[in-house]
Protein backbone atom coordinates (compact mmCIF):
# COMPACT_ATOMS: atom_id res chain seq x y z
CA UNK A 1 0.00 0.00 0.00
CA UNK A 2 1.14 3.54 -1.21
CA UNK A 3 1.93 5.77 2.14
CA UNK A 4 1.76 8.81 -0.36
CA UNK A 5 5.15 9.50 -0.49
CA UNK A 6 7.21 9.81 -3.39
CA UNK A 7 9.76 7.12 -4.06
CA UNK A 8 13.23 7.88 -4.31
CA UNK A 9 14.37 8.28 -7.69
CA UNK A 10 17.47 6.50 -8.22
CA UNK A 11 20.52 8.11 -10.32
CA UNK A 12 20.68 7.24 -14.44
CA UNK A 13 23.92 5.13 -14.67
CA UNK A 14 26.18 5.71 -17.25
CA UNK A 15 26.90 3.58 -19.15
CA UNK A 16 30.67 2.38 -20.78
CA UNK A 17 32.99 4.80 -21.75
CA UNK A 18 32.51 5.99 -24.84
CA UNK A 19 35.48 6.28 -28.08
CA UNK A 20 35.77 9.98 -27.34
CA UNK A 21 36.56 9.51 -23.48
CA UNK A 22 38.67 6.61 -24.34
CA UNK A 23 40.98 9.27 -26.81
CA UNK A 24 40.86 12.11 -24.59
CA UNK A 25 42.36 9.98 -21.62
CA UNK A 26 45.00 8.12 -23.74
CA UNK A 27 46.18 11.96 -25.13
CA UNK A 28 46.09 13.19 -21.44
CA UNK A 29 48.67 10.12 -20.60
CA UNK A 30 50.51 10.86 -23.25
CA UNK A 31 50.90 14.50 -22.34
CA UNK A 32 51.47 14.14 -18.80
CA UNK A 33 54.11 10.79 -19.03
CA UNK A 34 55.77 12.67 -22.12
CA UNK A 35 58.96 12.56 -20.89
CA UNK A 36 58.42 8.91 -19.67
CA UNK A 37 56.81 7.47 -22.80
CA UNK A 38 60.24 9.16 -24.41
CA UNK A 39 62.87 7.02 -22.75
CA UNK A 40 60.57 3.64 -22.99
CA UNK A 41 60.22 3.86 -26.67
CA UNK A 42 64.09 4.58 -26.86
CA UNK A 43 64.67 1.60 -28.63
CA UNK A 44 65.06 0.88 -32.31
CA UNK A 45 62.11 -1.73 -32.42
CA UNK A 46 59.85 0.38 -30.51
CA UNK A 47 60.84 3.21 -32.47
CA UNK A 48 59.96 1.69 -35.79
CA UNK A 49 56.40 0.26 -34.45
CA UNK A 50 55.66 3.63 -33.52
CA UNK A 51 56.86 4.89 -37.16
CA UNK A 52 54.74 2.15 -39.11
CA UNK A 53 51.45 2.90 -36.42
CA UNK A 54 51.50 6.36 -37.21
CA UNK A 55 52.09 6.34 -40.72
CA UNK A 56 49.72 3.78 -41.27
CA UNK A 57 46.78 6.11 -39.69
CA UNK A 58 47.84 9.26 -41.08
CA UNK A 59 48.10 7.81 -44.34
CA UNK A 60 44.42 6.34 -43.80
CA UNK A 61 42.42 9.17 -41.66
CA UNK A 62 41.99 11.10 -44.54
CA UNK A 63 40.57 8.46 -46.72
CA UNK A 64 38.97 7.04 -43.76
CA UNK A 65 36.94 11.08 -43.43
CA UNK A 66 36.22 11.12 -47.05
CA UNK A 67 34.22 7.94 -46.79
CA UNK A 68 32.26 8.50 -43.74
CA UNK A 69 31.50 12.18 -45.47
CA UNK A 70 30.32 10.34 -48.64
CA UNK A 71 28.80 7.68 -46.42
CA UNK A 72 27.00 10.61 -44.96
CA UNK A 73 25.77 12.22 -47.65
CA UNK A 74 24.41 9.12 -49.12
CA UNK A 75 22.33 8.83 -46.37
CA UNK A 76 20.71 12.20 -45.85
CA UNK A 77 20.75 13.46 -49.70
CA UNK A 78 20.54 10.30 -51.76
CA UNK A 79 17.35 9.16 -51.78
CA UNK A 80 17.37 5.38 -52.24
CA UNK A 81 15.24 4.78 -55.41
CA UNK A 82 17.81 6.83 -56.97
CA UNK A 83 20.37 4.41 -55.96
CA UNK A 84 18.77 1.09 -57.35
CA UNK A 85 17.44 3.00 -60.55
CA UNK A 86 21.88 4.02 -61.42
CA UNK A 87 22.54 -0.20 -61.14
CA UNK A 88 20.87 -2.89 -63.23
CA UNK A 89 18.19 -4.45 -62.03
CA UNK A 90 20.28 -7.70 -63.04
CA UNK A 91 22.59 -8.05 -59.93
CA UNK A 92 25.58 -9.78 -62.37
CA UNK A 93 25.14 -6.80 -64.63
CA UNK A 94 25.33 -4.90 -61.29
CA UNK A 95 28.28 -6.42 -59.76
CA UNK A 96 30.09 -5.25 -63.07
CA UNK A 97 29.48 -1.78 -62.58
CA UNK A 98 29.83 -1.33 -59.09
CA UNK A 99 33.84 -2.74 -60.18
CA UNK A 100 33.97 -0.14 -62.63
CA UNK A 101 32.39 3.09 -60.42
CA UNK A 102 35.46 2.33 -58.32
CA UNK A 103 37.33 4.10 -60.73
CA UNK A 104 35.58 7.28 -60.10
CA UNK A 105 36.42 7.31 -56.57
CA UNK A 106 39.87 8.14 -55.31
CA UNK A 107 40.25 6.28 -51.63
CA UNK A 108 41.75 3.40 -49.69
CA UNK A 109 39.96 0.59 -48.52
CA UNK A 110 39.31 2.83 -45.43
CA UNK A 111 36.67 4.92 -47.09
CA UNK A 112 34.94 2.14 -49.30
CA UNK A 113 34.17 0.40 -45.82
CA UNK A 114 31.53 2.46 -44.68
CA UNK A 115 30.13 3.46 -48.33
CA UNK A 116 29.86 0.02 -48.72
CA UNK A 117 27.63 -0.47 -45.91
CA UNK A 118 25.77 2.84 -46.21
CA UNK A 119 25.06 1.65 -49.74
CA UNK A 120 23.58 -1.58 -48.38
CA UNK A 121 21.46 -0.23 -45.81
CA UNK A 122 20.14 1.71 -48.61
CA UNK A 123 19.09 -1.07 -50.22
CA UNK A 124 21.91 -1.76 -53.30
CA UNK A 125 22.38 -5.42 -53.63
CA UNK A 126 25.10 -6.67 -51.29
CA UNK A 127 27.20 -8.53 -53.93
CA UNK A 128 27.50 -4.77 -56.06
CA UNK A 129 28.33 -2.81 -52.56
CA UNK A 130 30.98 -5.08 -51.99
CA UNK A 131 32.46 -5.24 -55.80
CA UNK A 132 32.73 -1.38 -55.09
CA UNK A 133 33.85 -1.93 -51.78
CA UNK A 134 37.33 -4.01 -53.48
CA UNK A 135 37.44 -1.61 -56.75
CA UNK A 136 37.31 1.68 -55.12
CA UNK A 137 40.65 1.51 -53.76
CA UNK A 138 42.53 -0.51 -56.20
CA UNK A 139 41.17 1.03 -59.67
CA UNK A 140 41.08 4.67 -58.93
CA UNK A 141 43.20 7.18 -60.66
CA UNK A 142 44.99 8.20 -57.81
CA UNK A 143 46.32 5.23 -57.66
CA UNK A 144 47.29 4.32 -61.03
CA UNK A 145 49.35 7.35 -61.04
CA UNK A 146 50.94 6.76 -58.36
CA UNK A 147 51.52 3.60 -59.76
CA UNK A 148 53.29 4.88 -62.63
CA UNK A 149 55.32 7.36 -60.77
CA UNK A 150 56.85 4.78 -58.58
CA UNK A 151 57.55 1.98 -61.48
CA UNK A 152 58.84 4.80 -64.10
CA UNK A 153 59.07 2.81 -67.69
CA UNK A 154 56.85 0.02 -66.93
CA UNK A 155 53.65 0.69 -68.14
CA UNK A 156 52.97 -2.84 -68.14
CA UNK A 157 52.72 -2.72 -64.49
CA UNK A 158 50.00 -0.28 -64.44
CA UNK A 159 47.61 -2.12 -66.47
CA UNK A 160 48.69 -5.95 -64.99
CA UNK A 161 47.69 -3.80 -61.46
CA UNK A 162 44.48 -2.66 -63.15
CA UNK A 163 43.21 -5.76 -64.69
CA UNK A 164 43.89 -7.81 -61.68
CA UNK A 165 42.34 -5.61 -59.26
CA UNK A 166 39.10 -5.35 -60.74
CA UNK A 167 39.13 -8.66 -61.68
CA UNK A 168 39.56 -9.44 -58.11
CA UNK A 169 36.49 -7.33 -57.08
CA UNK A 170 34.37 -8.67 -60.08
CA UNK A 171 35.24 -12.13 -58.76
CA UNK A 172 34.06 -11.73 -55.45
CA UNK A 173 30.94 -10.15 -56.39
CA UNK A 174 30.18 -13.09 -58.42
CA UNK A 175 31.25 -15.45 -55.93
CA UNK A 176 29.11 -13.38 -53.08
CA UNK A 177 26.22 -13.62 -55.36
CA UNK A 178 26.58 -17.32 -55.96
CA UNK A 179 27.18 -18.49 -52.71
CA UNK A 180 26.99 -15.56 -50.15
CA UNK A 181 24.52 -15.79 -47.34
CA UNK A 182 22.88 -12.29 -45.25
CA UNK A 183 22.85 -14.21 -42.20
CA UNK A 184 26.75 -13.65 -42.64
CA UNK A 185 26.39 -9.80 -42.61
CA UNK A 186 25.51 -8.03 -39.22
CA UNK A 187 21.66 -7.14 -38.95
CA UNK A 188 22.36 -3.46 -38.13
CA UNK A 189 24.10 -3.26 -41.50
CA UNK A 190 20.98 -5.06 -43.53
CA UNK A 191 18.86 -2.69 -42.03
CA UNK A 192 17.25 0.03 -44.26
CA UNK A 193 17.52 3.74 -43.24
CA UNK A 194 14.48 5.33 -42.93
CA UNK A 195 13.66 8.33 -45.43
CA UNK A 196 12.16 10.61 -42.55
CA UNK A 197 11.45 14.10 -43.25
CA UNK A 198 13.91 15.59 -40.41
CA UNK A 199 16.70 17.95 -41.36
CA UNK A 200 19.25 16.57 -43.67
CA UNK A 201 21.89 17.93 -42.41
CA UNK A 202 21.40 16.48 -38.80
CA UNK A 203 21.28 13.09 -40.81
CA UNK A 204 24.17 13.77 -42.26
CA UNK A 205 26.34 14.65 -39.29
CA UNK A 206 24.83 11.82 -37.29
CA UNK A 207 25.59 9.11 -40.07
CA UNK A 208 29.11 10.17 -40.40
CA UNK A 209 29.68 10.75 -36.71
CA UNK A 210 28.87 7.31 -35.96
CA UNK A 211 30.55 5.52 -38.81
CA UNK A 212 33.39 7.41 -37.97
CA UNK A 213 33.78 6.03 -34.21
CA UNK A 214 32.68 2.25 -36.10
CA UNK A 215 35.50 2.47 -38.59
CA UNK A 216 38.07 4.76 -36.57
CA UNK A 217 38.56 2.06 -33.43
CA UNK A 218 39.13 -0.69 -36.33
CA UNK A 219 41.71 1.55 -37.90
CA UNK A 220 43.67 2.03 -35.00
CA UNK A 221 43.67 -1.53 -33.91
CA UNK A 222 44.60 -3.28 -36.95
CA UNK A 223 47.30 -0.07 -37.46
CA UNK A 224 48.84 -1.25 -33.80
CA UNK A 225 48.67 -4.96 -35.14
CA UNK A 226 50.45 -3.93 -38.35
CA UNK A 227 53.32 -1.43 -36.66
CA UNK A 228 53.66 -5.02 -34.05
CA UNK A 229 54.16 -7.99 -36.98
CA UNK A 230 56.16 -4.92 -39.58
CA UNK A 231 59.08 -4.65 -37.40
CA UNK A 232 59.31 -8.53 -37.00
CA UNK A 233 59.92 -8.83 -40.77
CA UNK A 234 64.20 -8.88 -41.42
CA UNK A 235 65.04 -6.84 -44.25
CA UNK A 236 67.73 -9.60 -44.85
CA UNK A 237 64.95 -11.67 -46.05
CA UNK A 238 64.17 -9.52 -49.39
CA UNK A 239 67.55 -10.78 -51.07
CA UNK A 240 66.36 -14.12 -50.61
CA UNK A 241 63.01 -13.90 -52.83
CA UNK A 242 65.02 -12.83 -56.05
CA UNK A 243 66.05 -16.45 -56.53
CA UNK A 244 62.64 -18.27 -55.71
CA UNK A 245 59.45 -16.95 -57.78
CA UNK A 246 57.05 -19.03 -55.88
CA UNK A 247 58.65 -18.29 -52.47
CA UNK A 248 58.63 -14.43 -53.41
CA UNK A 249 54.90 -14.70 -54.37
CA UNK A 250 54.48 -16.20 -51.28
CA UNK A 251 56.37 -13.61 -48.63
CA UNK A 252 55.02 -10.75 -50.52
CA UNK A 253 50.97 -11.87 -50.32
CA UNK A 254 51.62 -12.50 -46.79
CA UNK A 255 53.56 -8.94 -46.29
CA UNK A 256 51.07 -6.92 -48.48
CA UNK A 257 48.71 -8.21 -45.35
CA UNK A 258 50.65 -7.56 -42.54
CA UNK A 259 52.17 -4.22 -43.80
CA UNK A 260 48.34 -2.79 -44.04
CA UNK A 261 49.25 -0.37 -46.36
CA UNK A 262 47.42 2.62 -48.00
CA UNK A 263 46.88 1.56 -51.83
CA UNK A 264 47.65 5.52 -52.61
CA UNK A 265 51.52 4.30 -51.14
CA UNK A 266 51.92 1.00 -51.57
CA UNK A 267 53.56 1.19 -54.68
CA UNK A 268 56.61 3.15 -53.56
CA UNK A 269 57.01 0.48 -51.30
CA UNK A 270 57.19 -2.21 -53.78
CA UNK A 271 59.04 -0.62 -55.92
CA UNK A 272 61.52 0.25 -53.30
CA UNK A 273 62.18 -3.69 -53.06
CA UNK A 274 64.86 -3.99 -55.99
CA UNK A 275 66.32 -7.69 -55.93
CA UNK A 276 62.16 -8.91 -55.72
CA UNK A 277 60.77 -9.59 -58.99
CA UNK A 278 57.64 -7.88 -60.78
CA UNK A 279 55.32 -10.66 -60.02
CA UNK A 280 55.65 -10.80 -56.58
CA UNK A 281 55.49 -6.89 -56.64
CA UNK A 282 51.96 -6.95 -58.42
CA UNK A 283 50.96 -9.40 -56.01
CA UNK A 284 52.06 -7.24 -53.13
CA UNK A 285 49.49 -4.53 -55.05
CA UNK A 286 46.65 -6.24 -55.40
CA UNK A 287 46.15 -8.03 -52.26
CA UNK A 288 47.20 -5.24 -49.89
CA UNK A 289 44.27 -3.21 -50.69
CA UNK A 290 41.76 -6.18 -51.17
CA UNK A 291 42.63 -8.46 -47.75
CA UNK A 292 45.35 -6.64 -45.34
CA UNK A 293 44.92 -6.78 -41.48
CA UNK A 294 43.45 -3.35 -41.05
CA UNK A 295 40.63 -3.81 -44.12
CA UNK A 296 39.61 -7.21 -42.19
CA UNK A 297 39.70 -5.07 -39.15
CA UNK A 298 37.10 -2.63 -40.67
CA UNK A 299 34.87 -5.02 -42.50
CA UNK A 300 34.64 -7.19 -38.57
CA UNK A 301 33.86 -3.84 -36.86
CA UNK A 302 31.70 -3.00 -40.09
CA UNK A 303 29.96 -6.06 -41.19
CA UNK A 304 30.60 -8.67 -38.36
CA UNK A 305 32.47 -11.32 -37.58
CA UNK A 306 30.87 -13.24 -39.42
CA UNK A 307 31.51 -11.77 -42.99
CA UNK A 308 35.11 -10.99 -42.11
CA UNK A 309 36.28 -14.44 -41.77
CA UNK A 310 34.88 -15.62 -44.77
CA UNK A 311 34.91 -12.94 -47.16
CA UNK A 312 38.74 -11.98 -46.20
CA UNK A 313 40.48 -15.28 -46.45
CA UNK A 314 38.05 -15.62 -50.01
CA UNK A 315 39.51 -12.24 -50.90
CA UNK A 316 42.59 -13.17 -50.24
CA UNK A 317 43.01 -16.24 -52.49
CA UNK A 318 41.21 -14.55 -55.34
CA UNK A 319 43.23 -11.77 -55.34
CA UNK A 320 46.99 -13.79 -55.61
CA UNK A 321 45.07 -15.45 -58.25
CA UNK A 322 43.98 -12.56 -60.34
CA UNK A 323 47.60 -11.12 -59.84
CA UNK A 324 49.66 -14.10 -60.71
CA UNK A 325 47.44 -14.39 -63.85
CA UNK A 326 47.36 -10.71 -64.98
CA UNK A 327 50.98 -10.64 -64.21
CA UNK A 328 51.82 -13.76 -66.52
CA UNK A 329 50.44 -12.29 -69.34
CA UNK A 330 51.43 -8.67 -68.79
CA UNK A 331 54.24 -8.92 -67.05
CA UNK A 332 55.71 -12.26 -68.69
CA UNK A 333 55.88 -13.62 -65.50
CA UNK A 334 58.93 -11.56 -64.37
Amino acid sequence: MSDGTAAPVEPRRRGPLTSVEVLCVVLLVAIVGQSWLASVLDVPALRTAATVFVAVCVQALPFLVLGVLISGALAAFVPAKALRAVLPRRQSAAVGVAGLSGIALPGCECASVPVARRLIGQGVAPAAALTFLLAAPAVNPVVLVATAVAFPGEPAMVVARFVASLATSVFMGLLWLRFGRLEWIAERVLRRVPETGGSRWATFAETARADLIDAGGFLVLGALVSALLGVLVPPSWFGALSDDLVLGVLVMAVLAVVLSLCSEADAFVAASLAPVPLLPKLVFLVVGPAADLKLFALQAGTFGRAFALRFAPATFVVAVGCALVAGSLLLGGD
